[in-house]
């Protein structure tokens, strides 16, 4: 599950998306438009400078921006920078590995659905860039984005 630092940071990634090409996005705007309290997000702006998903500009017309274009920035990157790795459990994380505490790891049924679930959503997220949520973003906005609603 995504922390609120990882929501918020992906949240603001997809604001300077959305403005890539419009210049510097002044932070209280970012935290108004997103609804991310501002001390907050400006530790989260940092992190995300420092992971070089964002830059900034200081003084007159100045604000932060997106450092790479949208359609190189993942979702999953993103998530991984601020957030840790995606998998689960430690005992399928590919950049954290940890023991889990298994008493077969190499027979593991579920060591092998826990590793499932991470391909799958690393497929998903490393798969999807901010280019396409913004996209995604307009259409649903313009309401032009078909929404399956399935009710059980």
């Amino acid at each position: 599950m995504l922390t609120n630092r990882g929501k918020y940071a992906t949240r603001a990634v997809l604001d300077l998306a959305l403005h890539y090409k419009q210049g510097p996005v002044l932070i209280q705007d970012i935290a108004a438009r997103q609804k991310i309290p501002l001390k907050f997000l400006e530790q989260i702006l940092l992190a995300l400078k420092t992971a070089g998903f964002v830059a900034s500009r200081k003084g007159r017309g100045g604000g932060y921006y997106c450092a790479r274009p949208p359609e190189e920035i993942t979702l999953g990157a993103v998530v991984r920078a601020i957030d840790g790795p995606l998998a689960p459990v430690s005992c399928v994380s590919q950049t954290q590995f940890g023991e889990c505490g298994c008493p077969d790891p190499n027979v593991c049924a579920l060591r092998s659905v826990w590793k499932d679930a991470r391909d799958a959503l690393s497929r998903v997220l490393d798969g999807t860039t901010f280019a396409d949520i913004s996209a995604r973003h307009k259409e649903l906005v313009q309401g032009t984005y078909d929404i399956i609603d399935y009710v059980i």
